[in-house]
């Protein structure tokens, strides 16, 4: 994968084991860095905090266990060789001003931005982001596309 989103061609992965979305989310953090925003869509319980997990250790963060889901806070900042900005969409009442509210561009330009339930942003995201889509595709197993969005 290209490191620039909009050159990029849509790319499947398949895990059959949360030890294999951690390593997905590991070598996809190669691909990542400052102002870059990943956009996670997948149901409950597909793997989006998972895959997060995973990229931040593969950043550097010393213990990926600290990595939870942020949905009652909204945003968690994690402190790796890029800082990491874990936003989480799915409780959000008006999305429109609320993601406005959460200053997407400043944490750009600090950092990394991974977005669980980004389908809740209603327009609101970077227009350049990459946007990988979850599947659940049994019990353990789950399809990940990748592709590079530019509006």
């Amino acid at each position: 994968m290209n490191r620039n989103p909009e050159q990029s061609a849509p790319e499947t992965f398949e895990t059959t084991s949360l030890e294999q979305t951690y390593s997905l989310g590991h070598k996809l953090a190669a691909r990542l860095g400052q102002g870059d925003c990943l956009a996670m869509i997948g149901p409950l319980g597909a793997g989006k905090t998972a895959l997060v997990r995973g990229i931040a250790k593969g950043m550097g963060l010393a213990d990926e266990r600290i990595v939870s889901s942020p949905t009652y806070v909204l945003v968690q900042e994690y402190a790796a060789k890029t800082k990491i900005f874990h936003v989480d969409l799915y409780r959000l009442g008006d999305p429109g001003v609320e993601i406005a509210d959460l200053g997407l561009d400043e944490m750009l330009a600090g950092g990394l931005v991974l977005i669980e339930w980004a389908d809740r942003g209603s327009g609101q995201l970077p227009p350049t982001r990459w946007e990988i889509k979850i599947e659940i595709t049994g019990e353990e197993s789950r399809r990940f596309t990748l592709s590079g969005i530019h509006q």
